[in-house]
């Protein structure tokens, strides 16, 4: 049986984890939040390594905040690059596997076809490239890894993400203004975590990087009215397109990753 430690475990792909591990009875999990495991803080790891003989480490602890991270850039890279180093050493110096959950934020968003793994990575805001410090950490550091890059991901049931927010403003009744500058591909947590466990059945455990998605390119605008057209509502009431929609922090125009 193989022994998983789940980094990150209260946020919501951690928590889809936990909601499906029944699912698979031929692992054992063990579950982490950044109480119990802090990336950050060396001693910490430790003390979580040596909980149990673990086979696989699946890191679900990031900062993720995207607009924050333009603005204290520092605390971004000491989590998605520094942490993720800090993990890497402890995979090495316990033969644990790593298994790392990346981003299309990597990418400039320049192209018009969907990336691949061969693609240059050129990230253009402060939270992309503190995630690909963190995949270049592991690169130098590990020979048994899977980086998994991902897009738009959310969860039906846990956490703060863009679905749930979109579903709450319809139920209220409220105006929704939504862009539709930027097309990437929405990923339901359940089928990332899904994907991810298989890795584990794998015969080759040799270092990888992967991409998956829910393979349905569209924009925000689109993807807020397939939620609410979902559930049943009339998306034409409430959804009004938002040409003038600007944030903090540099966005992909195009991040549509071509899953492996």
């Amino acid at each position: 049986m193989n022994k998983i430690l789940v980094t990150g475990a209260s946020g919501q792909l951690g928590k889809t984890f936990n909601d499906i591990r029944l699912e698979y009875p031929k692992l054992d999990f063990v579950f982490l939040d950044s109480k119990q495991l802090d990336i950050t803080n060396n001693l910490s790891i430790e003390k979580a390594f040596t909980l149990a003989k673990f086979d696989f480490c699946i890191n679900c602890a990031a900062y993720t905040n995207v607009e924050q991270a333009e603005k204290t850039p520092e605390i971004a890279f000491k989590v998605n690059a520094e942490g993720v180093k800090n993990l890497a050493l402890a995979c090495k110096k316990n033969n644990v596997t790593l298994i790392h959950i990346s981003t299309d934020y990597i990418f400039d968003g320049e192209k018009t076809v969907p990336y691949t793994i061969e693609d240059t990575p050129n990230p253009i805001n402060q939270y992309g490239k503190s995630k690909l410090a963190g995949e270049k950490y592991i690169q130098e550091i590990l020979n048994k890894y899977f980086i998994v890059r991902t897009s738009w991901l959310y969860s039906k049931i846990h956490g703060n993400n863009f679905y749930k927010t979109i579903l709450q403003k319809a139920k209220n009744g409220d105006l929704i203004k939504v862009t539709d500058e930027q097309i990437g591909c929405p990923t339901d947590t359940i089928n990332l975590a899904k994907f991810t466990l298989n890795i584990i059945d794998r015969k080759d455990h040799s270092k990888s990087i992967l991409h998956f998605t829910d393979r349905l390119p569209m924009t925000w605008y689109d993807f807020a009215e397939s939620i609410i057209s979902y559930n049943k509502m009339d998306s034409s009431k409430l959804l009004v397109l938002d040409r003038n929609y600007r944030t903090f922090a540099n966005r992909p125009r195009y991040s549509v990753l071509k899953t492996n």
